[in-house]
C-alpha cells in the first residue's frame, strides 16, 4: 500500500514541479521577488501533497532561532525534501547548488532567476573563492545563504564529512549561522522511490554569532548539528 502512496506522490511531485515551470514561465521576465513567491508556493504544494498522499507530515522547531535578514543556514542534506521544503521558512533564501543544475531548461533558468548561488565542484581552486563572492552579493541584499555543510546528500546516521564552504561563508560574510537539524532522510530516502509515513523535524538551532575563528566555528556547528540530528533521529526511530 505505501509503495502505491509513494508512486503516486512521485507522480505528482514531479507533475506539480513541471506544471509550476510552465505556469509561472512568464515570471521569468518580471521582478525576482514575484518569481520567488511562486518558487515557495510551489515548495508549499509540494509539502502538502506529501503529507496528503504520502502521510509524512512536516514539523518546524525553533521558529525563533528563523534568520529574518542577512545570515547563512547550514542545514544537514540527507535529501532532497530538505533542499525545497525549508524554501517557505526563509524571507529571501539564496541557496548554495551545484552548478550542473543550472545546465537543466527551465529548472537552470528558474535557478538563475532567483539568484542561486552555483558551486563548480571539479574546480576546486576557484570554487571557494566564487562561492564566497556570491554570498557576499546575497547578505549585502539581506538574504539568507543556505548551505549544506557536507556539500552532497549522506544518509542519516553517516559520520560527518564536512566541506570548508560553511566555514568559508561564516568568516568572509560577518553574519550569524543558523545550524538546522532535521530527520528528513528516515521518510524521503536518498536515491530511493519510497516515501514513508510519519513526521519529519525541521529543528533552527540558536544562531552562531561572527567571530568566532574557523576551528572553533567548525567545531561548534559540528557539535550543533551533530547532537541535535542524532537526538531527533533516535526518537523518530
Amino acid at each position: 500500500m505505501q509503495a502505491l502512496r509513494s508512486a503516486l506522490f512521485n507522480t505528482a511531485f514531479y507533475f506539480n514541479l513541471v506544471l509550476f515551470m510552465l505556469v509561472f514561465s512568464p515570471l521569468f521576465f518580471g521582478p525576482r521577488r514575484w518569481a520567488m513567491w511562486a518558487l515557495k508556493l510551489w515548495a508549499s504544494t509540494s509539502i502538502w501533497l506529501l503529507a496528503g498522499i504520502a502521510g509524512t507530515r512536516l514539523e518546524i522547531r525553533g521558529r525563533e532561532n528563523i534568520a529574518q535578514g542577512p545570515a547563512s543556514i547550514a542545514a544537514w542534506h540527507q535529501s532532497l525534501f530538505g533542499t525545497f521544503a525549508v524554501l517557505p521558512l526563509l524571507p529571501d533564501p539564496a541557496m548554495v547548488m551545484k552548478r550542473e543544475l543550472m545546465m537543466i531548461p527551465l529548472f537552470g533558468w528558474f535557478a538563475r532567476k532567483f539568484q542561486m548561488i552555483p558551486v563548480d565542484r571539479g574546480a576546486r581552486a576557484t570554487a571557494l573563492k566564487t562561492l564566497v563572492n556570491r554570498a557576499l552579493a546575497a547578505v549585502r541584499q539581506g538574504r539568507q545563504v543556505l548551505i549544506f555543510p557536507e556539500g552532497t546528500r549522506r544518509p542519516p546516521g553517516a559520520p560527518p564529512a564536512y566541506k570548508p564552504g560553511a566555514a568559508a561563508l561564516y568568516l568572509k560574510l560577518g553574519v550569524p549561522c543558523v545550524p538546522l537539524a532535521l530527520n528528513s532522510g528516515l521518510y524521503w530516502p536518498r536515491r530511493k522511490f519510497m516515501r514513508y509515513p510519519g513526521v519529519i523535524v525541521f529543528q533552527f538551532l540558536p544562531s552562531i554569532p561572527p567571530g568566532l575563528s574557523r576551528p572553533e566555528f567548525t567545531k561548534t556547528l559540528e557539535a550543533a548539528l551533530e547532537t541535535t540530528t542524532a537526538e531527533l533521529l533516535s526518537a523518530a526511530r
